[in-house]
């Protein structure tokens, strides 16, 4: 299997989903815009698209962030997902997801940093590839907006601060609101990038303080993720 990944800045790292890849002994390539690398043009030898989160939005301009360029990602998403390929996207990725087939982002009611539950929706608990994650299942938050919906989409989970967590937008194509990838690592790395983030913790109802978020065992939750990624690819294979 070949994952391509797309990562927008150095600490909105892949996480679990490159723990996942490097175990099963998948080939890994990346596309690290932060460092100016290109958008592939061939798309051949991708079997997963993987498109990471970012302080960015869809509507951000190159103006505001030269090395993201959201057209030209969108673009690759419709090229991935015309050509049956295997299409994740996290948080920003998501987002960017629901533009490529026509549908605009949106702003959450609530700011989410932290660990918090989701629940999973009727159609979430029928989808095969999620329903391993039971009704409700604590994952990790770092976000202020939400993927766009289609008349074909389906929202999988749903969360207290967020009414679209997870969305199948085809049997091949997800987008993850929350953060399933995080680890310790992970986490540590934005909460280094987030300005006063103890202060926002006792502003929003769903902000956690930084401590709090480093002592959460991130474990059970990137194992359910492997779990729903070795679906996915057994999907894509069939």
């Amino acid at each position: 299997m070949n994952i391509h990944i797309i990562q927008h800045e150095t600490y909105e790292a892949p996480g679990a989903y490159l723990n996942w890849a490097t175990e099963r002994n998948y080939n890994v390539s990346f596309s690290k815009v932060y460092q100016n690398d290109k958008l592939p043009d061939d798309i051949d030898f991708i079997d997963l698209l993987i498109v990471m989160g970012g302080p960015q939005s869809p509507n951000t301009t190159l103006e505001e962030f030269p090395h993201f360029d959201a057209l030209a990602e969108i673009a690759l998403i419709q090229k991935c997902i015309t050509a049956k390929k295997a299409v994740v996207g996290v948080c920003l990725g998501s987002q960017l997801i629901g533009e490529a087939y026509g549908s605009k982002f949106n702003h959450s009611p609530e700011k989410e940093i932290g660990v918090f539950p989701i629940s999973l929706t009727e159609e979430g608990i029928k989808d095969e590839k999620i329903n391993h994650f039971g009704s409700v299942l604590n994952v990790g938050h770092w976000h202020n907006d939400m993927p766009g919906l289609t008349k074909e989409s389906k929202v999988l989970a749903v969360s207290e601060g967020c009414p679209v967590q997870i969305v199948s937008y085809s049997n091949l194509v997800y987008g993850f609101q929350c953060h399933m990838e995080l680890t310790t690592e992970v986490v540590a790395l934005l909460i280094e990038s987030e300005t006063d983030l103890l202060a926002k913790s006792k502003q929003y109802q769903f902000v956690q303080n930084p401590e709090t978020i480093l002592a959460y065992d991130y474990s059970e939750m990137n194992t359910k993720l492997f779990q729903f990624l070795d679906k996915l690819i057994e999907a894509y294979k069939n």
